[in-house]
């Protein structure tokens, strides 16, 4: 019977303050982990806000902003929290001109959100942990990171005999190996001081 071998956790190649250095020095593998790490997060925000269809123009907006605006980022460990201000402040803008509403500041934005509508404070605490998921799923080993997607990220979920068949294993197998590669899943959500 074949086995789940599982190998150690991988580690975060960019740190934010490397992928901020790397990517002022030109680096274009650094601009691409940036993009790759972020894009989730930078793409969730206006699908949470209801503008599905403005979400790819959005995007592209957050990464040009960051683009421009590189060589002043003073607090590269904050750069999650800098691309969710930026992002929501753009979602505001994008549906106050759709409303063809006359430009607001940032703040008379808000204060005019509709009610029970996601606050700048909501998007930062929601965006920051779930972008601590996707690092911490990107920490596991391969394996442990691809079954954990195909488990709980892939719609509709897949059967088990489907994921122990594509993995080469038994059936009564695959339950154990979720409760490993959580249990890892776990270990590092707490290391990276998810709560």
């Amino acid at each position: 019977m074949p086995v789940l071998v599982t190998q150690p956790a991988r580690s975060l190649p960019w740190d934010d303050e490397r992928l901020i250095s790397e990517c002022r020095n030109g680096n274009q593998k650094a601009w691409d982990a940036l993009l790759q790490k972020y894009k989730n997060l930078v793409y969730s925000i206006p699908l949470k806000m209801g503008l599905r269809e403005e979400a790819p123009d959005i995007f592209q907006a957050v990464f040009l902003d960051l683009l421009v605006d590189l060589p002043r980022i003073r607090e590269p460990q904050a750069l999650s929290k800098w691309l969710i201000q930026v992002c929501y402040h753009k979602c505001l803008r994008c549906r106050a001109d759709g409303q063809r509403q006359v430009a607001l500041l940032d703040e008379d934005m808000e204060a005019q959100a509709e009610p029970g509508a996601l606050t700048l404070e909501d998007i930062l605490i929601e965006g920051q942990r779930e972008q601590t998921v996707r690092d911490s799923l990107r920490l596991l080993s391969p394996r442990c990171e691809r079954l954990v997607r195909m488990l709980f990220y892939e719609v509709p979920a897949r059967p088990y005999q489907e994921i122990a068949r594509e993995f080469g294993t038994a059936l009564g197998s695959i339950g154990f190996i979720r409760g490993r590669c959580l249990a890892h899943l776990r270990k590092q959500l707490q290391r990276l001081g998810f709560k």
